[in-house]
């Protein structure tokens, strides 16, 4: 008796210990029980085709691999039913390793939320935040570990596609955003309700040249560190657990297999404690960059540079094992790429329960809460920018006896997901998705009449349409027209010379417009477009992106008053694709044009004008607010101070709204030139109709640096130029102020 009492006292001795074992310890206690093929398998990531519905199917090959411990994680697979079953083949190998789930969560899960694009409209981070969070609550709770998001590229070029997955233009914005995302997305990392953020595409992908997709990038590393590195750090401040290299070359070495990028900032300078995950394929893509001379060359290359886990590819399956015999790659580099990937998925609490996230009944709860849905309205309407209203056309009033609605979006369901959204296969998109019409239908009452002509086609010459929507028109006392792109227009591999509206949806407009009824314009797209006519003759403009799932009641919100829109744009919307790429924050050359009109002899077109059609920052409201008061605690600081500054601002209309007010500094002479204006902060403040409220910053150190020549961070002796606005080019409030040694 007394054998059996000692015995159970040592094990429950060891057992205690080995709950106290740090992760580390339990990695490293792994990783020498571990085949070198077992490790190579870890790195070895393949696709499950998306299932959601119907028996599962699985390669027979694939299957066996599971078993034998040969696949580390899976993406593209759905739902709990079916996770649980890849995740039980996992369960059969020898030591039990369990698989990662990974799925493109971009803008939501089943309740899908504006393109990340519109929602960096809405210059909300606690939305973004929450839209991420929501997303995450519903994938996790379908068996999904990790989501291929935020994609973080600052991108100046609406041509490239994937506009619509970003954050816009602007360095400081997209790096506030991604921080907010990732907070989002990974929670406490370890409850059930969250998922690992990928932040994506390390690096400098939203640079690619002509914004043609997967293209080159060419830039100075001075570019690289100042405006295209800093939102990926600050994703990586915010705790993210993994990165992915891009599919682009980077001054001629591909993103995949730069050591420079992965093993000497990330990894290095960085001090990156997560793993790096290829995208689809692009290790094996190396070879079509002439970097590689085959999948094999590539698995070194890769491997050597940081990347940890091939998507894909395969080069890592194939190559690894026998790269490593031939003494070519280090053990010590594929045990670097395990370990990092085993601590994720202890820290996700997966070896502790391997079906933790495979709950059908949470599954179905997080899929059908209507808290999601309210939310994802909310966030709708803070995302729509307006971009004119001349004489007040909008709001409209709900006793609007007749309102025509025309345009070939008027109708659609499935279209407001826009790219990226999760298709899952047994939803009625008809019924998930709210549709404009929908949602305005919702909106008026029994008095009024709302009559339907679709117009046209988006794209195409056919103008047939076009006599039915004028008749239609022509009934009504105001009429409402939704035009712009496809869903799949824009997104991966959707890049466009062309950004005018497509079609003959504009020669649609201009009919209408001839009607001489009021008409209201709303543009949906997942990218600035150009839209001159529109521009300069329809009275009232609202730019409505891809909005989800409650586009309808959001847009309908918008159009009646019931949300006084707030939106700001995040991207500079060119004249001409000629301007293209086009920024707010550019240097100011040594001829600057001093007008809009000069051209002589000077950095300008010809035959267009240098400012964009629509500028960063901008985006008007149904009220209206007059800035004033500025005050600077101080016009002379050390690097070790501050400068608070406050100014007060106004509702001067006569309806409540929200303002976001914008502060741009100038650092006026530098070692590099600098550019005109720079954000460096904001703030979105809810004023009622006649309020005031006193907005405070404060300028440090930090926000008066930037990389010199030689790359170092420092803020440098000057002048400085403080402007506090409405957007880049409405500077309301102006002041200066000098950093002395």
């Amino acid at each position: 008796m007394k054998k059996i009492g000692t015995t159970i006292l040592l094990l429950a001795c060891f057992l205690g210990f080995s709950q106290q074992k740090t992760i580390d310890q339990k990695v490293n206690a792994l990783l020498k029980q571990m085949t070198l093929e077992e490790k190579i398998g870890q790195l070895n990531q393949y696709t499950g085709n998306n299932q959601a519905t119907g028996p599962i199917t699985i390669n027979p090959n694939k299957e066996t691999e599971i078993k034998k411990g040969l696949i580390g994680s899976m993406l593209n697979v759905l739902g709990t039913k079916y996770t649980r079953q890849y995740q039980e083949l996992a369960m059969q190998s020898r030591l039990k390793i369990p698989l990662l789930f990974g799925q493109d969560v971009v803008h939501g899960y089943k309740t899908t939320f504006p393109l990340p694009l519109a929602e960096a409209a809405s210059w909300d981070l606690e939305a973004m935040e929450l839209s991420a969070r929501i997303a995450a609550v519903e994938a996790s709770a379908s068996g999904i570990h990790w989501t291929f998001a935020p994609m973080v590229d600052i991108a100046r070029d609406p041509r490239w596609g994937r506009v619509m997955e970003g954050a816009g233009e602007d360095t400081y914005l997209g790096s506030r955003i991604a921080y907010a995302r990732v907070k989002g997305f990974q929670g406490n990392l370890g409850d059930v309700n969250s998922v690992m953020a990928c932040v994506k595409h390390f690096a400098a992908y939203g640079a690619a040249v002509g914004g043609r997709d997967y293209n080159s990038v060419d830039m100075s590393e001075r570019m690289l560190w100042e405006t295209y590195l800093p939102p990926f750090k600050a994703a990586l401040d915010a705790g993210a657990a993994t990165f992915m290299n891009s599919f682009n070359d980077i001054n001629g070495i591909p993103a995949t297999g730069n050591k420079y990028l992965q093993r000497d900032i990330l990894k290095g300078k960085w001090n990156f404690q997560g793993f790096v995950v290829s995208d689809w394929g692009s290790i094996g893509e190396m070879v079509n960059h002439g970097y590689s001379k085959d999948n094999k060359e590539a698995a070194l290359q890769a491997i050597t540079a940081g990347s940890d886990m091939d998507m894909e590819s395969n080069a890592y399956r194939y190559h690894l094992a026998e790269l490593v015999k031939e003494n070519k790659v280090p053990i010590a580099l594929i045990d670097d790429a395990v370990k990092r990937i085993l601590r994720k998925k202890f820290e996700l609490g997966l070896f502790d329960n391997p079906y933790k996230y495979s709950n059908p009944e949470r599954e179905q709860a997080a899929l059908n809460n209507p808290e999601h849905r309210k939310a994802a309205r909310d966030i709708a309407a803070k995302s729509i920018v307006l971009l004119k209203n001349e004489k007040n056309i909008l709001p409209l009033s709900k006793d609007t006896k007749t309102i025509a609605f025309i345009g070939p979006l008027v109708k659609e369901h499935k279209q407001n997901m826009g790219f990226w959204a999760v298709e899952l296969p047994e939803l009625d998109y008809d019924k998930q998705v709210v549709s404009q019409w929908e949602g305005v239908q919702n909106k008026i009452g029994n008095s009024t009449k709302l009559l339907y002509a679709k117009g046209c086609e988006i794209e195409g010459d056919n103008k047939d349409g076009f006599a039915e929507a004028i008749a239609v028109a022509n009934q009504a006392d105001v009429v409402i027209l939704s035009i712009g792109e496809r869903a799949d227009m824009s997104g991966e591999a959707k890049s466009r010379s062309n950004i005018h509206l497509p079609g003959v949806q504009e020669e649609l407009v201009k009919a209408i417009q001839a009607t001489g009824k009021r008409v209201v314009v709303l543009i949906n797209a997942g990218r600035p477009l150009v839209f001159n006519w529109t521009a300069d003759n329809v009275p009232a403009i609202a730019y409505t992106w891809w909005l989800g799932s409650e586009a309808g009641n959001a847009i309908a919100d918008i159009l009646f008053g019931d949300y006084n829109p707030s939106g700001k744009l995040p991207m500079s919307f060119p004249r001409e694709e000629g301007q293209i790429p086009i920024y707010y924050n550019h240097f100011n050359t040594g001829r600057p044009a001093k007008n809009e009109t000069e051209s002589n002899y000077v950095s300008a077109y010809t035959d267009l004008k240098n400012s964009a059609r629509f500028p960063f920052g901008y985006g008007l409201s149904y009220t209206s607010f007059e800035y004033s008061n500025l005050k600077l605690s101080k016009n002379k600081i050390k690097n070790t101070e501050n400068i608070a500054v406050s100014l007060s601002v106004t509702n001067s209309g006569k309806v409540a709204g929200e303002e976001v007010v914008q502060l741009y500094l100038r650092d006026k002479v530098g070692s590099v030139v600098r550019p005109i204006i720079e954000l460096k902060d904001f703030q979105k403040i809810k004023l009622n109709a006649g309020e005031t409220k006193v907005v405070k910053f404060i300028i440090d150190k930090e926000k008066l640096s930037f990389y010199n020549a030689e790359l170092e961070w420092i803020a440098e002796p000057g002048d400085f130029d403080l402007m506090i606005g409405s957007s880049s080019s409405d500077i309301r409030l102006k002041d200066t102020f000098e950093l002395v040694k």
